[in-house]
């Protein structure tokens, strides 16, 4: 079952996580920033995995997300969602 994953994460990280999924197999996209969702600024990355490497990219969003000086800042916000449909155009 395919998984979409939609990771917000903090600028500053966002070229390393996207490379670090890249190196690790994952299909990686980059998408425009908008909006205050981690209240800075921040990157969305949209990764398509295979429910079982699910867990593993997840880990990877976790390791390259630079732990905060402030604490009560989060640096990513992962959501994983179902795909009904894939189809490559």
């Amino acid at each position: 079952m395919m998984k979409l994953i939609v990771a917000i994460v903090h600028h500053t990280d966002g070229e390393d996580i996207l490379h670090a999924l890249i190196e690790a197999g994952s299909r990686v996209t980059r998408i425009a920033p908008g909006g205050g969702f981690l209240r800075r600024g921040n990157a969305t990355l949209l990764v398509d995995a295979e429910a079982k490497q699910v867990p593993s990219a997840v880990q990877i969003i976790r390791e390259y997300s630079i732990p905060p000086v402030d604490l009560g800042l989060k640096r990513a916000a992962v959501f994983v969602l179902k795909v009904d449909r894939y189809e490559q155009i």
